[in-house]
């Protein structure tokens, strides 16, 4: 049942504390540039280390434009950058971890993914605010961060597109929620080769078909915008983008079979005790009658 991939994604919005690495060459700081030193002492806190630890890089709200114009709501982008990032590069294989502090608008996952489609694939994000911004200068700090670590530039076109699914996504989630949302992109993301060679009506029937299996109904402007999303997608490298949603899905997997084997712990250790207190409740029962 694809619902359950939903609930695994969900997971993530549980909220989770990820330990860093000491490491301070391949780690960046990227502080939105309309913050002033008692807002980025904040952020700093939130990241756990003390600044000049790590080479700090600024995002600006130019910058940001130029990945989000006319992809997001010009609202949502303002006038101001705020939302700051801490990123560590990590060695091929071992993933990505994300959290977030005072972002409203974007979740753990939409970060992950997009993330994915642009071509980061093993790192730990930490997104933080001062206070409770949308998130979307997070993304393109992102980006310079992890370019500025590997001294490579990731592909424009698959920074756009990861832009367009993070726009896309949370859109969609303030309707059907952030777990369904993501979920149905992914299964997009997952049969790319086969959209390719579909009209936009039959890939329109697909769309519908997907959300049926979430128990979700989209309107007409939701399933354009997601015909939209896999036509850009199409023309990044399917097979590799196939490949990191996989991986990633796995590793949603392994936190929730994670969380389950430590409910359960604490589950048999809750029964452990009771049975021992009623033990002893009985032994005094006993004496005194």
């Amino acid at each position: 049942m694809k619902k359950t991939i939903s609930l695994i994604l969900a997971v993530l919005m549980l909220g989770s504390c990820f330990c860093f690495a000491d490491s301070i060459e391949d780690s960046r700081v990227v502080i939105g540039a309309d913050l002033d030193e008692e807002e980025i002492a904040y952020v700093y806190s939130v990241f756990g280390i003390e600044r000049n630890d790590v080479k700090e890089l600024t995002v600006t709200n130019a910058d940001e434009r130029e990945y989000l114009e006319g992809i997001v709501d010009n609202s949502l982008i303002g006038s101001k950058s705020i939302s700051c990032i801490y990123i560590e590069a990590l060695d091929e294989g071992e993933g990505l971890d994300v959290s977030v502090k005072n972002i409203s608008w974007c979740t753990p996952d939409m970060y992950m993914n997009a993330m994915v489609t642009a071509g980061i694939t093993d790192a730990n994000v930490s997104i933080a605010a001062p206070f409770n911004v949308s998130g979307t200068a997070a993304l393109t700090g992102i980006y310079k961060a992890y370019e500025d670590i590997t001294g490579k530039k990731l592909d424009e076109d698959a920074k756009l597109v990861g832009t367009q699914e993070l726009a896309i996504t949370a859109e969609l989630a303030d309707e059907i929620g952030s777990a369904d949302s993501t979920a149905i992109v992914n299964e997009l993301k997952l049969m790319l080769d086969e959209t390719k060679d579909m009209t936009d009506d039959e890939l329109r029937e697909q769309i519908k078909d997907i959300a049926d299996e979430y128990d979700v109904t989209l309107s007409d402007s939701q399933i354009d915008q997601l015909i939209t999303l896999c036509r850009s997608m199409e023309k990044l490298d399917i097979d590799a983008l196939k490949q990191k949603v996989e991986e990633v899905q796995q590793y949603l997997q392994d936190i929730v079979k994670k969380h389950g084997e430590i409910k359960q712990f604490l589950s048999n250790v809750a029964d452990t005790v009771t049975e021992f207190v009623n033990k002893v409740i009985d032994f005094f029962k006993g004496i005194f009658g």
